[in-house]
């Protein structure tokens, strides 16, 4: 095979596989339409994969205060998604040593987080940044939920598997009590945990 020809062969394999790698980036920030409110807030919490986390602190000098970290999420596999965002964490951690006292906490997660929004030429402020809160409780999983949860977290986030076996992690589930969601302009949304849970990820085909 002459030298031109193969350049040629590479340059074409490079522009498929560059091309097949665009149609999946396409694919996965098709974001639904902002009047599908639950389905824009499962959107987003499928995508991302962390989020930031508020807790109210219990440790001086900010007793009481609120206190946000980030911390790694996945709500399900790949187009697999439940809505339900899932950690893995350790009591070592400050943010739930404040959980240890009081489980109550909100996680937010913002279209920001991927390409989507720097794509668009959205500054991660403006609402058609997509981003949502929400607010619930911390819990941990055990079970079939856990297990659940590892397959999840760690098909997303595979450094996890390699992290100290001494730090005795264990999986947790956000307990959503409400969802408030920014998309648009006019101002946010809300919605019951109940219709952001019946929202498909996925668009229905008639």
């Amino acid at each position: 095979m002459s030298a031109l020809l193969r350049a040629s062969c590479v340059l074409l394999l490079g522009l498929l596989l560059f091309s097949s790698s665009s149609c999946r980036d396409r694919d996965r920030v098709r974001i639904p339409p902002h009047d599908q409110v639950a389905r824009v807030a499962r959107f987003v919490a499928h995508q991302v994969d962390w989020a930031s986390m508020a807790t109210v602190s219990t440790h001086e000098p900010v007793v009481g205060r609120p206190f946000s970290n980030v911390f790694s999420v996945s709500d399900g596999p790949e187009s697999s998604g439940t809505g339900v965002p899932y950690m893995y964490l350790t009591r070592m951690e400050i943010s739930v040593q404040d959980l240890q006292v009081n489980p109550e906490a909100s996680l937010s997660m913002s279209l920001a987080q991927t390409d989507f929004c720097r794509l668009q030429g959205f500054d991660p402020q403006s609402p058609l940044c997509a981003h949502i809160i929400l607010t619930g409780s911390v819990l941990e999983v055990k079970g079939l939920e856990a297990e659940f949860a590892k397959k999840s977290l760690f098909s997303r986030h595979p450094e996890m598997m390699e992290w100290p076996s001494d730090h005795n992690w264990f999986f947790c589930k956000f307990n959503i009590t409400q969802v408030w969601v920014l998309d648009y302009f006019g101002g946010v949304k809300t919605i019951s945990p109940e219709d952001y849970f019946l929202a498909s990820l996925h668009r229905k085909h008639h």
